[in-house]
């Protein structure tokens, strides 16, 4: 007899549910949600467990490690196939929750999602530090400008650095206003000398990273794309073609069919959106920026005349997806191309 578990997962406790292989409930019970815990009370259930299902959350990765170091068969699933299962059951609890997981393990309706490496969750955590230290100044910096723009003084566009001694410069002596504004510069020059140290850890992992300074050989691809691209994706040989990158971070289009109809919509969004972003921004940097020639450069205008350089920075973003994922398989470095009228020696 083959026994399959579902695991909810919550902050303090998890809900446990075994069914056999005929759907019918063996055990349920709850446990701390600790990986020593969880592995405690599936240890004195004392069944051959075949599977144990896990929905993806925050803290499934740490779980997940915890328990497939102790042998058991531990399997994280997709969070919108899990749900749609836990739809079916008429009131929502974490212990129908469990009991829904655990048929999941059962019929073997699942798609398994892959636990990243402990090394490309840190990186992945740096580069979310370092965002939500960016986005926050940018709010600082919007308030400050809209303070100012309330008693007339127009800022214009100072760089970073020289923010804080441009809006004391046009303040002047207005104590009021310097009362109001003094504390978010302070905030300001706190949040940009640590948003300084966030960046050089992530380009001394760029620097010391193989593939990291492979990826940036690309024109457009810089630390952030690169040490980004390298912890969404970890391993390489996850995806059987590098077509498939695209779609797994939801760069390709969302379509909706049924009978008579047939829609294709704008890109789904789905997968990882920091890998997503940085991949849109290296994209505007190939296209706007980079000076240098090459044929995906070309076939991104190209796009661009056709059809407008929001979609063009869209579709070099997928097509950067693929290259990128192609040159870490096969360990090689980016072809330019040739140029039109280059004549080889």
């Amino acid at each position: 007899m083959k026994y399959f578990a579902g695991l909810d997962v919550s902050l303090e406790e998890t809900a446990i549910c075994v069914v056999d292989e005929s759907g019918r409930i063996v055990k349920e019970g709850r446990a701390a949600s600790e990986p020593r815990a969880l592995y405690e009370a599936l240890r004195k259930i004392n069944l051959p467990l075949e599977r144990i299902g896990l929905e993806a959350c925050s803290l499934t990765a740490w779980l997940y490690d915890g328990i497939r170091a102790e042998g058991l068969p531990a399997i994280c699933i997709e969070t919108r196939q899990a749900n749609a299962a836990m739809k079916t059951m008429p009131n929502k609890t974490d212990r129908n929750d469990a009991r829904a997981l655990a048929q999941i393990m059962r019929t073997g309706w699942y798609r398994q999602v892959h636990v990243k490496s402990r090394q490309c969750r840190f990186w992945r955590s740096l580069l979310v530090a370092r965002r939500t230290v960016l986005n926050e100044m940018r709010t600082i910096e919007n308030v400050v400008r809209a303070i100012l723009r309330e008693v007339g003084i127009k800022l214009g566009t100072p760089s970073r650095a020289a923010f804080a001694d441009r809006v004391r410069e046009l303040i002047g002596a207005d104590t009021v206003i310097m009362a109001l504004v003094e504390p978010l510069l302070v905030i300001l020059a706190t949040m940009l000398r640590e948003f300084g140290r966030l960046t050089k850890q992530v380009l001394i992992i760029a620097r010391q990273e193989q593939v990291c300074r492979r990826l940036m050989s690309v024109p457009g691809v810089g630390p952030i794309t690169a040490l980004a691209f390298r912890a969404t994706i970890d391993r390489p040989d996850r995806f059987r073609r590098s077509r498939d990158v695209g779609a797994h971070l939801g760069l390709t289009p969302a379509r909706y069919q049924s009978g008579e109809t047939d829609i294709q919509g704008k890109v789904s969004r789905c997968g990882d959106e920091l890998a997503r972003t940085a991949l849109y921004e290296a994209a505007h940097s190939l296209l706007v920026l980079s000076k240098k020639w090459s044929s995906l450069r070309a076939w991104g205008m190209n796009v661009a005349k056709r059809r407008g350089m929001a979609r063009a920075r869209v579709a070099v973003a997928r097509k950067l997806a693929v290259i990128l994922h192609r040159m870490w398989s096969d360990a090689t470095e980016f072809r330019f191309g040739k140029a039109p009228g280059r004549v080889s020696a």
